[in-house]
């Protein structure tokens, strides 16, 4: 029986429009509690699907924070 539970969120950002907007969501949501993974699938001019894994449960309102704070906003959460 495996003890690995991960959790994936994906969240879909706007107004990233290169790697640099990349670095600071990335810096942002790393520094979340119980993050593990960040990865982004930069799509200028488009929602940058942001996906989040980690290793419990994570509260909406933190993940929106963090994205918040590098500058962007979330337009939608979704659990993988």
């Amino acid at each position: 029986m495996s003890t690995d539970a991960t959790n994936t969120t994906v969240l879909d950002v706007e107004g990233m429009t290169c790697g640099h907007c990349v670095q600071h969501v990335t810096s942002e949501l790393q520094s979340v509690d119980h993050v593990t993974d960040v990865s982004v699938d930069l799509r200028t001019g488009e929602l940058s699907p942001v996906t989040v894994v980690s290793d419990a449960p994570l509260d909406d309102d933190a993940l929106r924070a963090a994205v918040d704070e590098a500058g962007y906003a979330v337009t939608d959460i979704r659990r993988a």
